[in-house]
């Protein structure tokens, strides 16, 4: 499946803000498909993971907080992100 535009966009915002090594962006729209809340774009619910320095010695909030900031204005359309958020070096649970 193609990046949709909303995919497009949340890497390139977070590739700038972040320069992650590792950037998984999952777009589970469709899962959520006629659920309340959902738009019914296919680009409503993405799932994020990203590995990047900038999280190193931050709370799991704070690294939350870095990933929002960052996404500013693409929140709404976007009705749903799920973020796992980690430093270098720790161990991802996705």
């Amino acid at each position: 499946m193609a990046p949709t535009g909303a995919e497009t966009r949340i890497r390139e915002k977070l590739m700038v803000a972040l320069e992650p090594i590792r950037l998984d962006v999952v777009n589970e729209s469709e899962l959520h498909a006629g659920h309340r809340g959902s738009p019914g774009t296919g680009e409503s619910h993405f799932r994020l993971l990203i590995v990047s320095s900038k999280f190193a010695g931050r709370s799991r909030l704070e690294r939350h907080r870095l990933v929002n900031a960052a996404l500013e204005g693409e929140m709404p359309p976007i009705h749903a992100l799920a973020i796992s958020a980690f430093a270098p070096g720790e161990p991802i649970r996705a």
